[in-house]
């Protein structure tokens, strides 16, 4: 743990007269804040709400659950005497927030939430993942946040009922493996393919990728074969290829689970140029415990069969996360309209994510992401030390907050 986030943590277990949410906004340093504002120059184009208070207010909306904002500014109107300690004079007005969410950039907050990625990731990545030998996970998926086509361009044929047809917004995301949180982001309208996503990473060497057969792009294939950055994902079932070389073949054996086969292949693509070239892959067939069979293809030639199969069951933990994500935090209410606020509203979102997974490591709790949610959604703005009250709730909040007295009366008669 760095000598900074053991500073962050002390601070914020003595901050006892502060309320909850408070507290979690210590995670995020005031300078980070600034050097936001500064490299985007956001408090300079829209005053009325400077960007400290404009991520207070919206962080205050993704912890309480607020579906629009008139619930986060009339909520916040409730805890007018507790907002001092949040560094707001008042709660403010709903058209100022709105305005902010139309005017100010979704990339000051894209930099914040880099920014304490960057900051903490050392402390929240674990060293390994059980059973496999490599550090450089990372898995590649997308989800899809349902809107209607007035906002983004919508997906589809026109229902027949006369209905406005659903659009959506698409968040492509790289995840690492060993820290939970994503490491990129990129927006954009339900209707781009994902394959289109794999241009915009840039992965060091050595890196190992893990994606689903729906990013089919054997030209980025090929280039990440030569800067040596491995990928493993699933092949697909009209693929065209060439064995060149058998490896294993247990497919004739009975009752066999796991390896089936092993095989060298070469699959042809074309260049930008339209030159047709061969790309040298290894192709495993797999068969799981319930005999469902899966067949994967990577350029790595060195790590055991198994262990290819294994990388890509840890696929799952990147629907896990969108799965987190839309349970426990306001994604189905967009609180404006525009291309932008939407964006603001998936980087808050985003923001409180990656600091619960900091609170929740540093308080080493037991409890599960969904009821650490809940407990704090409950007692926002309560006073109670937070690092405490996640990891022993009920004896940290009688800590602070006794049981009264019981005085014992004599039973007097009516007469």
């Amino acid at each position: 743990m760095s000598k900074n986030n053991n500073t962050e943590t002390s601070s914020a277990q003595v901050l006892v007269g502060q309320p909850i949410l408070s507290q979690i906004l210590s995670c995020i340093p005031s300078a980070t804040i600034h050097k936001a504002a500064r490299k985007h120059n956001s408090n300079y184009y829209y005053k009325k709400i400077p960007l400290r208070v404009h991520l207070t207010a919206l962080l205050y909306g993704v912890f309480s659950y607020c579906n629009g904002l008139r619930e986060i500014c009339e909520g916040m109107l409730g805890c007018e005497g507790k907002l001092t300690h949040l560094g707001l004079d008042k709660a403010p007005p709903r058209s100022t927030l709105s305005d902010a969410n139309t005017m100010r950039s979704y990339l000051v907050f894209e930099t914040i939430y880099f920014e304490l990625l960057k900051q903490y990731h050392s402390f929240i990545s674990d060293s390994r993942l059980r059973g496999l030998s490599i550090r450089n996970l990372k898995i590649i998926d997308s989800t899809t946040i349902g809107l209607f086509s007035d906002i983004l361009r919508g997906v589809g044929r026109n229902p027949l009922d006369g209905s406005r047809k659903k659009g959506g917004i698409k968040v492509h995301a790289l995840m690492d493996a060993f820290s939970g949180v994503t490491e990129f982001v990129r927006m954009t309208a339900a209707k781009v393919h994902d394959r289109k996503f794999l241009y915009y990473l840039k992965p060091p060497p050595e890196s190992f990728l893990v994606f689903d057969k729906g990013y089919n792009l054997y030209i980025q294939y090929a280039k990440w074969t030569a800067d040596r950055v491995w990928f493993v994902t699933r092949m697909r079932s009209n693929a065209v290829f060439h064995v060149t070389k058998v490896i294993t073949d247990n497919t004739r054996k009975k009752n066999v689970k796991g390896i089936l086969k092993e095989q060298y292949i070469t699959l042809a693509y074309k260049t930008k140029i339209g030159e047709l070239k061969r790309l040298k892959l290894r192709r495993i067939t797999f068969k799981t415990e319930d005999g469902k069979i899966y067949v994967f293809i990577t350029n790595n030639f060195k790590l055991p069969a198994k262990q290819i199969a294994l990388i890509y069951k840890y696929r799952w933990m990147i629907e896990l996360l969108f799965k987190q994500i839309k349970q426990n935090f306001p994604l189905r209410y967009f609180w404006g309209e525009s291309p932008n606020a939407i964006k603001i509203q998936v980087y808050c979102v985003l923001i409180a994510q990656l600091i619960m997974v900091i609170i929740r490591k540093k308080a080493a709790t037991k409890k599960s992401f969904a009821n650490m949610i809940t407990v704090i959604r409950l007692h926002l703005m309560s006073y109670v030390a937070l690092f405490e009250f996640i990891k022993n709730t009920y004896i940290s909040w009688r800590k602070e907050h006794p049981p009264p007295l019981k005085i014992n009366t004599p039973y007097l008669p009516l007469k």
